[in-house]
């Protein structure tokens, strides 16, 4: 489904990826685990086609298209979903009118009829559920006055209601407590462990991992994949950090 093959990306006049290569295939979680700095959320933004991460060198091919040629509206159309470590908030917008227009922009891109507005709130309804989201929370702006939670559960809704192919995921467990963490998790489980999906999912702590149970766990240091393994590498990292497998690579 993805496949990375010497990605370098830069950040300003900083080099942040050098030579990562990675394949995802579809059914599969990946997770990325490194220290801080080593490039994990650049890797993210460059996928995402984020402006200010210039992709130098490499490719990344995402379904047989070349990923890198699409504008970010037509990468989300495509079928990728990127979660941000920090979702923005959007003032004077509703969730649900975000999330109506958002959602019918992809569906008529794929040449999909639009969803009307019974059709849409039915389905915002039970994605809602899944994560334990009061409705009243989607008529209110995007993100604003959230606590960090509260935005993360909001941003699983609406990669539920997009439905992605592959769902980006940059330290989704940041902010979360138990029981917020222990909610996330199923909904990811519950939106993309199906056998046309994939998940990259990006994380400091094996405590998401208890709750996703990834087939594979990547140390990401310098900007490039230095060690590769099953989700028992996530438990070696939480013991011994990360210096040493870094070193050792």
């Amino acid at each position: 489904m993805l496949k990375i093959e010497n990605l370098h990306a830069t950040v300003g006049d900083t080099e942040i990826l050098k030579g990562l290569s990675l394949t995802l295939n579809a059914g599969e979680i990946h997770a990325i685990m490194g220290p801080n700095g080593a490039g994990k959320s650049t890797l993210a933004y460059a996928l995402g086609g984020r402006p200010g991460y210039e992709v130098t060198a490499g490719s990344a091919t995402f379904d047989g298209q070349d990923l890198l040629a699409l504008d970010p509206h037509e990468r989300a159309a495509a079928g990728i979903f990127l979660g941000f470590q920090y979702p923005v908030e959007i003032p004077g917008v509703s969730n649900l009118q975000f999330l109506r227009e958002s959602l019918n922009a992809q569906r008529l891109a794929r040449g999909e009829e639009a969803l009307n507005g019974a059709e849409f709130i039915k389905l915002a309804k039970e994605k809602a559920a899944l994560l334990k989201m009061d409705m009243d929370m989607l008529k209110r702006a995007v993100n604003v006055g959230f606590s960090g939670g509260e935005k993360k559960r909001n941003e699983m809704v609406q990669m539920g209601i997009l439905d992605p192919k592959l769902a980006i995921l940059d330290e989704t467990d940041s902010g979360l407590d138990i029981d917020a963490l222990r909610t996330v998790g199923n909904g990811i489980n519950s939106i993309m462990r199906k056998p046309d999906k994939a998940v990259l999912l990006i994380t400091h702590y094996q405590r998401l991992l208890d709750e996703v149970k990834p087939d594979f766990v990547h140390v990401l240091a310098n900007g490039r994949i230095v060690k590769t393994g099953g989700p028992e590498l996530a438990l070696q990292l939480e013991n011994e950090g990360y210096e040493a497998i870094a070193e050792a690579a």
